[in-house]
């Protein structure tokens, strides 16, 4: 007897998501949309760092490395500490790696300090010190994903480029696809709706991409929505649903006490604090349960952000 295959609900509901993205992309036409989000993004855009001229596309790209999962509120004082000793890319490249991870703080998920010291290393052998215009040269950087390649495009030097963050992927979910949430991952149905929606005109096209970056940031939160004042609340699909509840795969949640991450995190504490190499009878201190312990260290070891030392000693990277 042949066996039927069993359709799980989530693999059904994620069919169903992205069909419905699918759908979006194809009947997508941004126009309607445009003016009223860059309008508002005009009068309301909060006064950031990276978003100054003075910035340039060295500043935009320390923000993209340390805004990803990362709110805006630890990110700034980090920032301006970061460029206040680092200006350009030759300066970091000339650095330490474990310098990078010192200043890195408590930003968390230290290795984007490792692949932004990488990066700026590149950028100092391959491009004379510059961070590069087209989007394929910065997309060949190391650390440097589809999503940074373009936002540094368009926020740095404004490009016409679809720039997927969790902030635009939600408003877009719900203003066009009308649902509550994105999938949990990013869809080739999403990135497809996105070009749709791109302006054609470049420098609008840059405008827009930051617009609704903001949109999501601040209006369009994940947990509860400003639709009061949302400058398309009349125009989105989800509102005029009568805001559905999301029915798709469960969303994923972060958790950190009493995981490896928080040991992680409490072992490189010590060891950005110290200025000499630290000894193993001192990192055990960090955490009681020694079989976590040792595996968090080991994982921070193999990850290039700690370096051991002979005789059981430890310090951030020189290499």
């Amino acid at each position: 007897m042949t066996s039927t295959p069993v359709t799980t609900t989530a693999t059904t509901a994620a069919a169903e998501t992205a069909s419905a993205a699918d759908a979006a992309a194809e009947a997508a036409d941004g126009t309607a949309l445009h003016g009223p989000v860059t309008d508002w993004f005009d009068e309301h855009a909060r006064d950031l760092p990276w978003r100054r001229p003075e910035a340039g596309a060295w500043g935009v790209m320390v923000s993209e490395f340390m805004l990803q999962q990362t709110p805006v509120s630890r990110v700034l004082p980090v920032y301006e500490q970061w460029l206040a000793r680092w200006p350009r890319p030759a300066d970091l490249a000339a650095e330490a790696p474990g310098e990078a991870v010192r200043a890195w703080g408590r930003l968390g998920y230290p290795r984007r300090a490792l692949r932004l010291h990488a990066a700026a290393s590149a950028i100092q052998e391959r491009h004379g010190g510059d961070v590069p215009r087209e989007h394929g040269q910065l997309l060949a950087l190391p650390g440097v994903g589809e999503y940074t390649a373009a936002a540094v495009a368009s926020f740095a030097y404004g490009q016409r480029h679809a720039v997927l963050d969790t902030n635009v992927r939600r408003v877009f979910a719900r203003a066009v696809a009308g649902r509550q949430y994105p999938p949990n991952a990013t869809t080739a149905a999403e990135r497809k709706l996105a070009r749709a929606l791109l302006p054609e005109d470049e420098q609008l096209a840059a405008r827009w991409a930051a617009a609704t970056m903001e949109l999501g940031a601040l209006l369009c939160t994940a947990r509860t929505p400003e639709c009061h004042r949302c400058p398309i609340a009349a125009q989105c699909a989800w509102r005029q649903a009568g805001s559905p509840a999301h029915d798709g795969p469960p969303r994923r949640t972060q958790t950190y006490a009493g995981t490896d991450r928080q040991v992680r995190g409490k072992l490189l504490a010590v060891l950005r604090e110290a200025v000499a190499p630290v000894p193993q009878q001192v990192l055990d201190g960090v955490w009681d349960e020694p079989v976590q312990r040792a595996r968090a260290l080991d994982g921070l070891v193999s990850d290039g952000l700690v370096e051991p030392l002979a005789g059981g000693r430890y310090r951030l990277p020189l290499t």
